[in-house]
């Protein structure tokens, strides 16, 4: 059997090496358009910055070392350029001497991968991508030069992760994104700390703004302004690549990927597709979409070894876990997020709460938010957002874990996980998400959203807040009455007739509040996540919606 695989880098060199793993006998033959067959790619922000200093270290495997080890006919700098499913074969062009030939397989392997978008925009040559090694070479090379200054486009993962590194090399960076908001994938409550980190180390954020023309040392602004840039980055985002598989007439999905069977076959006989280049079975909706991530395009390079080996196989559909460092933040989220539940109409749950890493007596715990978001139907959890210092890595895989084995939001509180103080709480951050989720799902709580609080007292409710005066001193939300929450017992006579929202700093106290409340015979809601959610909401965002 000969098996040959068009891409290397994840899900070609997974399927490849699993594939050897299986078949001692079988031919494999991968051919690479780049220089480089096996990369770190996540790793490249961070060699452009210097905490990873030594370039080899980028370099997973070689053509040699995968030869010598997995005897597999590895060939870089060659591009294939056609396909003919009915003959088996594949063009390929030797890009060094400008050689073509023709291969033949019995099985074939799509893992082209994505290129990144670079807009039609005057002066557009200047910008940089980075999606390759030969990619960071160049962008090393200009920071390196004499550049002072640099303007990101795009403020998604790959956005944050060069505007830090590139403060780090000395660089004044300028961030700018066509959204009101940093990191699409979180809600704007839940990015707004990351504006704020992004800001608090010197990186310039222009929000709600987009680069309209690039020049010799500086770009132009859709609001007419300039920025310096001596040097310009394109991390808008990426599309597949999947015009090989079109002129070969292999069907793609509607976002463009080529489309995939549960098994990555494609509509093509003895034809495969893996990676960032397919269409993928979304875990929420059931529905194809894009999700180019290292993760997914090592599954699948996995699995399709399995099928073309005959082995039997498990598809999951895929939840999109993903993480990003900002300075000293970490944001992570898994599943949908609340504005792409509000934009399908699907009904929703929307769970805030800001806990610390481990028990708060012992030396060093750190803060987070979390938002958990659930069918309040089938309390099946939709999707997880988390944002802060140590532990937020843990807890969203924690919750990805969850969905992945069908866990419920209320069974959240039930998952035994490890303990000491200075790792956890004896209730974790996650078992606190199922607490609130089971109240709610159970009836004993009802809350409001930041973004619904201009309604409801709009339309007459009284906001009551039940922290200290001092706090409440400190900072309240306009309009609110202040009970301390020890006294509301023997004050809840003087609140008004009709509804009551009750609000603390984080949605504890307010909790207790609305029960006493509510066992008094008022109509009350707390404010889900407290003063601080609301903080990060309605005023850093400076939007209500």
């Amino acid at each position: 059997m000969k098996v040959v695989i068009v891409g290397g880098v994840a899900g070609g060199m997974s399927a490849a090496t699993r594939l050897r793993r299986l078949n001692e006998d079988a031919r494999i033959v991968v051919f690479e358009r780049g220089a480089h067959v096996s990369f770190a790619n996540c790793g490249l922000p961070y060699y452009a910055g210097g905490v990873i200093d030594d370039r080899d270290a980028l370099l997973l495997q070689t053509p040699e070392s995968l030869a010598a080890r997995f005897e597999l006919d590895v060939r870089v700098r060659t591009e294939v350029t056609s396909i003919d499913p009915e003959a088996r074969t594949v063009t390929v062009r030797d890009l060094t001497t400008g050689v073509e030939s023709v291969e033949t397989y019995d099985e074939l392997v799509l893992s082209p991968g994505a290129s990144p978008i670079v807009p039609d925009l005057p002066g557009v040559e200047r910008a940089l991508v980075l999606r390759d090694v030969e990619d960071v070479d160049r962008l090393v090379g200009a920071v390196d030069g004499s550049a002072r200054t640099a303007v990101i486009v795009g403020a998604g993962f790959i956005g944050i992760e060069l505007a830090e590194n590139l403060r780090r090399r000395g660089l004044d960076v300028t961030v700018v994104e066509l959204a009101d908001q940093v990191l699409g994938p979180l809600d704007p409550e839940m990015a707004a700390p990351v504006a704020d980190e992004l800001r608090a180390n010197g990186v310039r954020l222009e929000l709600g703004n987009q680069v309209t023309a690039i020049g010799a040392d500086a770009v132009t602004l859709g609001d007419g302004g300039t920025v310096p840039a001596d040097v310009v980055v394109m991390a808008i985002g990426v599309r597949p690549e999947s015009a090989l598989a079109v002129a070969a007439g292999i069907a793609t999905g509607p976002r463009g990927g080529i489309a995939v069977d549960e098994t990555m076959r494609t509509s093509a006989d003895h034809v495969y597709a893996v990676g960032d280049a397919v269409e993928k079975i979304d875990a929420i909706s059931g529905q194809s979409g894009l999700v180019p991530l290292a993760n997914p395009a090592n599954r699948q390079g996995r699995l399709v070894a399995d099928v073309i080996s005959g082995l039997p196989v498990r598809p999951r559909p895929v939840v999109g876990t993903a993480i990003v460092g900002a300075f000293t933040l970490m944001a992570a989220a898994v599943g949908w997020n609340e504005k792409r539940l509000r934009a399908d109409d699907r009904p929703y749950r929307a769970i805030h709460t800001h806990p610390q890493s481990h028990a708060g007596y012992y030396p060093g715990a750190q803060g987070m938010s979390l938002k958990l978001l659930v069918d309040p139907d089938t309390d099946a959890i939709l999707g997880a957002q988390g944002v802060g210092g140590e532990g937020v890595d843990k807890r969203i895989d924690v919750i990805a874990t969850a969905m992945v084995g069908g866990v419920t939001a209320s069974e959240l509180a039930d998952l035994e996980l490890a303990y000491a103080p200075q790792f956890g709480s004896a209730k974790d951050p996650v078992n606190m998400l199922g607490y609130v989720a089971d109240n709610l799902r159970a009836g004993t709580a009802a809350t409001i959203q930041w973004h619904e609080l201009p309604a409801a007292l709009d339309a007459g409710a009284t906001l009551v807040d039940v922290r200290t005066p001092a706090e409440f001193a400190a900072g309240s939300i306009p309009g609110a009455v202040n009970i301390e929450l020890d006294a509301l017992r023997g004050r809840a006579d003087e609140l008004p007739a009709g509804e009551l929202v009750v609000t603390c700093q984080v949605g504890q106290r307010g909790h207790t509040a609305a029960r006493i409340l509510r066992q008094l015979g008022r109509d009350v809601r707390n404010l889900d996540g407290g003063y601080r959610t609301w903080v990060a909401g309605a005023v850093r965002t400076d939007t209500l919606v």
